[in-house]
């Protein structure tokens, strides 16, 4: 007689296999995505490229310029990361996508985390002096507490 065990999906037992990384241009979260890509690279995973881009209230919503930078914004990191994808081609092998969420960093990466099914997230610490007081981005997915994050300065 052979005993039948019920296996369920457990995050995190044999590596991670969808790394999301938060990038905005800042050197901070540049430095994340390469070590995310490191990361990914070794654990032989996907790195999900995350982009945030800010959601515009009524009164900064004068005009077009301020989405087109954000559109801007999101296709120079992509470039970026093309072109560092090429310089290292045959050296190291790495599976990534890019995908740009609205809203405010946090939200933002919560919900890609959630949708992508992340089982990591990595972020670039704040630049940003007002983030001591009330908290940056990095902080507040530590304390949600649903996946390993790691915070690159």
């Amino acid at each position: 007689m052979t005993q039948q065990h019920s296996h369920r999906f457990e995050r995190g037992t044999d590596g991670p296999k969808v790394i999301v990384v938060g990038v905005d241009g800042s050197d901070s979260s540049l430095r994340a995505a390469a070590y995310a890509g490191g990361l990914a690279r070794r654990q032989r995973a996907l790195l999900a490229v995350v982009y945030v881009q800010p959601v515009l209230t009524a009164g900064v919503a004068l005009g077009a310029p301020v989405a087109e930078t954000t559109d801007e914004i999101a296709e120079d990191l992509v470039a970026q990361i093309r072109a560092a994808t090429e310089r290292t081609r045959g050296i190291f092998d790495v599976r990534w996508e890019f995908h740009t969420f609205r809203g405010d960093p946090y939200n933002g990466l919560v919900k890609a985390a959630d949708e992508l099914k992340a089982d990591a997230v990595v972020v670039g610490a704040s630049e940003q002096a007002g983030h001591r007081i009330v908290g940056s981005v990095a902080v507040r997915l530590v304390k949600a507490g649903r996946w390993p994050v790691t915070v690159v300065p």
